[in-house]
């Protein structure tokens, strides 16, 4: 009997915790939490989910350091999603062999292409080391000091992990805004080379009409394979005797499918969340942040769409880059909609008042945690901090020559260390990256749109000449920066101490952007250390005043386990539905004519038009189905996480969520939140049907 009403407290709490909401630490999953996804249809033990590297954890990825991915099978293939892939596949694409947008397959091992800028992690163990912190005297030191002391902590047990394996890495983290701190081991392999993706028409299909929406018929995957050194079956730098990987695990790909109601769990790395920010913060987020972010990228982005679609070469060069920026342009609209309509800075407000007054009758973290220096801090700063997003999403990498003009004093020398006159930087030649006609009017807009957008005080000194020498021409000052300056010169050596270097028009601009951003930073960084800590108090307070909840860190790029799920939500009183079918994606093909994003290839349209998708058919509904909805709590950095059944086997890639969940970075909407999955059996079926991938299929095995 005891055990029981325990237990009944247990499932009373968690739901007072909505217990499907929550990016759980697997290592040290609460009991409360595992209880209740064995209660909702798990049957996996916890030793199989994390302990050993056979456990399911060991499957999952960090892919690149900015998203997820699974290992499907003894030869280490990876599925992740076709946008986490898709930079390798632009950089292998050329207009004669253009793999973006006719797709790729490597019939062959030797066939598969490697990647030198990419990698997979494997999650070794986590350990909470916060102990061991504050024996340090952590807590009496400056930001500034408590930052090298964990420093010093991560090189220490990197040193003794090393001593074990030298193929390891680890690293500590904040978690629980710097009130806990965990020590993760990796083990990273570099040798990744692509094997499969579809064309872009599927693999984006719907574009940035259909980003962040839902119902969605995106066939979002690409195949990755994970070498080995040979003798060891361990990380190697790429070689062509490198061989593929053998995992000790890999996750059992299902052909079984879902129904509503089922359970859904994801395991992956999600990026970044702010859920116990304050509301001072939420609005600076808000206003300061997302408002800029988007009216920016709005501005750059019209411009790189024009030039792409006009132009193959320059299409190739920034599918990518126009994919980056597009996507949290659109989130940052989403996520300010989600805020306004949901009211979500008064419910912070609201639940902060309940914090004070749990803290003026207990005492706790009196004289520290201070909602009126808080607001004070955040109101003071908003102006400066509206201008240094401006200056960032103006001038950071939005152009090649501001790139260059920032990287000068960043550059290594060339040449004799004792004749300085002789020493020189030297720019390499990335002319296949970039296009020039593109490049300068994407410059020149951006400097006229921040001009028009910050105060007069912000503006660094180089806006004094194109009043007065160009009369507000920016056109014809990028024009001249272009004709004058070093900088864009193909294979040019810059001698950095010779005094033409100083009146060199680029350099001057590069040292005028420096200037005034170090000026923004000057002002933003007189309240940072204040503001971090009023956000740390205002987390432990909240960990304290709901000590007998289970709770969970904001995301920081660290594996996380969430649960939930399958299942649609409702929207003034009409219902989303769970799941979408190839028909629906034939009808948006067919008004390809009124949006291009709907264009896809007649081949894809006879696909997926067949009476009969034989054993890719849903046994349930008797349908082909594409994509589905689970409510698994998830975030950028999820994408090509793994979406399990209860059974750990592979029912589909998570790649996006849903518009009506956009403030879920900072607010959980379990009514509304929603994690958009690609069905494994559309992924399969597009591998077979068009791909023809007869030795994939084989070695996935698929059950």
């Amino acid at each position: 009997m005891k055990k029981m009403i325990l237990s009944l407290i247990a499932l009373l709490a968690m739901s007072n915790a909505r217990a499907d909401e929550g990016m759980w630490t697997i290592y040290n999953l609460p009991p409360q939490v595992f209880e209740q996804m064995k209660a909702e249809g798990f049957q996996m033990s916890y030793n199989d989910l994390y302990f050993g590297d056979s456990s399911l954890k060991a499957a999952c990825v960090n892919f690149s350091g900015y998203c997820s991915g699974v290992v499907v099978s003894p030869d280490g293939l990876v599925f992740t999603n076709h946008h986490c892939g898709f930079e390798a596949i632009r950089s292998h694409s050329t207009v004669e062999h253009d793999y973006m947008l006719n797709g790729f397959y490597a019939k062959t091992f030797e066939e598969e292409l490697p990647n030198p800028n990419m990698f997979v992690s494997f999650m070794i163990e986590q350990e909470d080391i916060t102990d061991r912190v504050m024996k340090l005297g952590f807590e009496q030191k400056s930001l500034r000091e408590q930052e090298e002391l964990l420093d010093s902590i991560e090189n220490a047990m990197s040193e003794e992990v090393k001593a074990k394996d030298p193929t390891l890495r680890l690293e500590v983290k904040p978690f629980y805004e710097g009130n806990r701190f965990y020590a993760t081991t990796y083990q990273d392999f570099t040798d990744l080379r692509l094997v499969f993706t579809i064309p872009k028409s599927m693999g984006k299909f719907g574009g940035e009409t259909d980003n962040w929406m839902w119902p969605r018929q995106t066939c979002d995957f690409s195949v990755f394979r994970v070498y080995a050194d040979p003798k060891t079956n361990g990380p190697a730098a790429y070689s062509k005797d490198n061989v593929p990987y053998r995992p000790k695990r890999w996750a059992q790909v299902s052909m079984q499918g879902y129904k509503e109601g089922d359970f859904a769990m994801t395991i992956g790395y999600p990026g970044s969340t702010s859920r116990y920010m304050s509301s001072y913060g939420i609005r600076e987020m808000r206003d300061a942040d997302n408002a800029t972010r988007a009216q920016v990228r709005g501005v750059k982005q019209a411009i790189m769409l024009r030039h792409m679609r006009a132009d193959e070469a320059v299409r190739i060069k920034y599918d990518s880059k126009y994919a980056q920026s597009s996507n949290y342009w659109k989130n940052s609209i989403g996520m300010n909609k989600c805020i306004d309509s949901i009211g979500i800075i008064n419910q912070k407000k609201q639940y902060e008042d309940r914090i004070q007054r749990w803290q003026d009758s207990t005492g706790y973290l009196k004289g520290k945690l201070d909602f009126e220096k808080m607001a004070k801090f955040y109101g003071d700063r908003l102006q400066d901090r509206r201008a240094f997003m401006c200056w960032i999403e103006s001038f950071n990498r939005t152009n090649e020559f501001s790139t260059r003009a920032l990287q000068l004093n960043r550059m290594e020398l060339k040449g004799p260390e004792n004749k300085p006159k002789k020493q020189y930087i030297e720019f390499r030649d990335n002319s296949d990256e970039w296009d020039e006609a593109l490049d300068r009017e994407v410059f020149a807009a951006l400097l006229k749109n921040y001009k028009e957008n910050v105060d007069a005080k912000y503006l660094p000194a180089f806006y004094k000449t194109i009043r007065t020498k160009y009369a507000d021409n920016y056109t014809a000052y990028v024009d001249d920066l272009y004709k004058k300056s070093q900088i864009m010169k193909k294979g040019k050596k810059i001698y950095v101490n010779k005094k033409s270097y100083k009146k060199d028009p680029g350099v001057q601009f590069g040292l005028d952007l420096t200037e005034s951003l170090a000026d923004m930073r000057a002002n933003l960084l007189q309240t940072y250390d204040s503001l971090e800590l009023q956000e740390r108090y205002l987390c432990a307070a909240k960990l304290r005043m709901e000590e007998d909840l289970p709770h969970y860190s904001d995301a920081n790029f660290t594996m996380r386990l969430s649960y939930g799920q399958v299942g649609g939500f409702e929207l003034g009183g009409q219902p989303s539905g769970y799941y979408t079918t190839a028909e629906s994606i034939v009808e948006k093909m067919k008004k390809a004519d009124e949006n291009f994003e709907y264009f896809a290839e007649p081949v894809m349209h006879e696909l997926l038009s067949a009476k009969d998708f034989g054993p890719y058919t849903d046994k349930t509904t008797g349908k082909m189905q594409l994509c589905f909805l689970t409510n698994n709590d998830i975030t950028g950095g999820n994408s090509g996480s793994p979406m399990f059944d209860g059974k750990g086997q592979l029912i589909g890639l998570a790649f996006d969520g849903n518009w009506d969940s956009l403030s879920s970075d900072i607010n959980f909407d379990a009514r509304l939140a929603r994690c958009i999955g690609v069905d494994i059996r559309y992924v399969l079926f597009m591998m077979d049907k068009w791909g023809h991938a007869d030795r994939l299929l084989k070695e996935i095995d698929a059950k």
